[in-house]
């Protein structure tokens, strides 16, 4: 699973998650939570970033935000649960054209205590630490994509780092929008936006 899909999950040891936090993640944890304004050609969407929780999750998406690499991208993914109206998640990231910092080490559900409700923010990602900037937001309870010790297989979850202050109204619109375009995987069928909504801009506020 690439960082445009959202699937398997897996467990983190406590000791690879501490190992090294980057200066850039310890630096972007003030006090008061750090929020981000994603301007949208259908609405604006405001998350409030757990920089204390998730410091290297929530630092790493800051990198980007401050450095202008969402601008001009996509919510290109609308991943409905079927059976529930409004349930889902709307998946985004930046142009393809934009370069990518490194992966950064994945912090687990089941260590930051942040699980996917609705509004709730997260990285999309392959394997345990592959997540780069790609991201997703719950419109609904998801708790499946929360990590699950004991279970066979990737049980890891996904990297929850934040939730939406304001405009979870948009997200539900975006999830609602016609989701026939082509999938570059088979199991992404039927998910991705056609037309993909435009970030216009990601910025703090």
């Amino acid at each position: 699973m690439s960082d445009a899909r959202i699937g398997r999950r897996g467990l983190l040891s406590v000791a690879g998650l501490l190992v090294a936090v980057p200066a850039w993640a310890a630096q972007s944890t003030p006090q008061a939570k750090p929020r981000v304004a994603i301007q949208t050609d259908h609405g604006t969407i405001v998350v409030e970033l757990e920089t204390g929780k998730a410091p290297i999750t929530a630092g790493n998406f800051l990198r980007y935000v401050d450095a202008r690499k969402y601008d001009g991208g996509t919510f290109y993914r609308a991943s409905k649960t079927k059976g529930l109206k409004g349930a889902g998640s709307i998946q985004g990231g930046p142009p393809v054209r934009v370069r990518r910092y490194a992966p950064i080490a994945h912090e687990s559900t089941r260590l930051t205590g942040i699980k996917h409700r609705a509004g709730t923010i997260s990285m999309a990602r392959n394997t345990p630490g592959s997540a780069t900037c790609d991201f997703f937001i719950c419109a609904s309870p998801q708790p499946y994509l929360d990590a699950h010790p004991g279970q066979a297989g990737d049980n890891q979850g996904f990297a929850a780092f934040g939730g939406v202050v304001q405009g979870l109204d948009i997200v539900k619109k975006i999830l609602a929008l016609k989701a026939d375009g082509p999938a570059p995987y088979p199991a992404m069928a039927g998910q991705m936006l056609n037309p993909p909504v435009k970030i216009l801009s990601m910025k703090r506020v």
